[in-house]
C-alpha cells in the first residue's frame, strides 16, 4: 500500500525533475569554478530531458519515468566570447543558479507537501 504511494506519477516526476535541479547546480558550480580555465566548455543538463519526461507523464505507463535519469552534456549553444575558447559567461551562470535555487525549493516544497499529507493521514495531526 506504501509502495502505491510513491510510485504516483507526480511524485516520481517531481523526484526527478529534483534529480536534475539538483545536477544542474553541480554544472553551475563547476561553470563558476572553470569560468576563467581556458578552452572549458559550458555543461548543463542534457536538455531532451524534460521532454523525455513530459513524454513519460504523459504516458499510460507510470514506470517510463522510474527509467529516466539527467545526466550532464556539454551545452551546444554556449559560445565563447574571448580568445581563450571558453564558453562560461558568469553573469548567465549566475542568473541560472538563481533560477535553479528556485526550481530546487518549489520542488522540495512539493515533495515535503505530499509527505506531510501521508503523516496525517497515518497520525491524524497535521505536524
Amino acid at each position: 500500500m506504501i509502495d502505491a504511494l510513491f510510485s504516483q506519477t507526480n511524485y516520481v516526476a517531481t523526484k526527478k525533475m529534483l534529480d536534475a535541479t539538483v545536477l544542474r547546480h553541480e554544472a553551475i558550480s563547476s561553470n563558476i569554478a572553470n569560468v576563467e580555465m581556458p578552452g572549458y566548455k559550458r555543461i548543463d543538463v542534457n536538455p531532451n530531458f524534460s521532454t523525455e519526461l513530459s513524454h513519460a507523464m504523459q504516458s499510460p505507463d507510470g514506470a517510463q519515468i522510474q527509467g529516466l535519469q539527467p545526466s550532464l552534456t556539454v551545452d551546444s549553444s554556449a559560445v565563447a566570447t574571448g580568445r581563450d575558447g571558453n564558453t562560461v559567461q558568469i553573469e548567465k551562470e549566475m542568473i541560472q543558479l538563481t533560477q535553479n535555487m528556485v526550481a530546487h525549493s518549489l520542488e522540495t516544497q512539493l515533495i515535503t507537501g505530499q509527505l506531510l499529507r501521508l503523516r496525517l493521514a497515518i497520525t491524524g495531526r497535521p505536524s
